[in-house]
């Protein structure tokens, strides 16, 4: 009998999570738009890793989403 016993606050992270508008929207975006078509699109547009070195842009779905979501 060395089982933990779970709390309120434990249920509430693990299992009651409360869907906000937040998740309901991105879960819609997800199911709606076909990511891996525009990403493919958008590839030849995208900059590539210099060789001097630098900052390393961000992975294109990345970007992908924020710029849809700034729209």
């Amino acid at each position: 009998m060395g089982g933990k016993q779970l709390g309120f606050s434990d249920y509430e992270q693990t299992i009651a999570k409360k869907h906000t508008k937040r998740d309901n929207f991105l879960a819609e975006l997800k199911s709606v738009v076909p990511w891996q078509a525009l990403i493919e699109l958008i590839k030849p547009c995208c900059p590539k890793m210099n060789k001097q070195g630098g900052r390393p842009p961000y992975p294109r779905p990345t970007m992908l989403r924020i710029r849809l979501i700034q729209q």
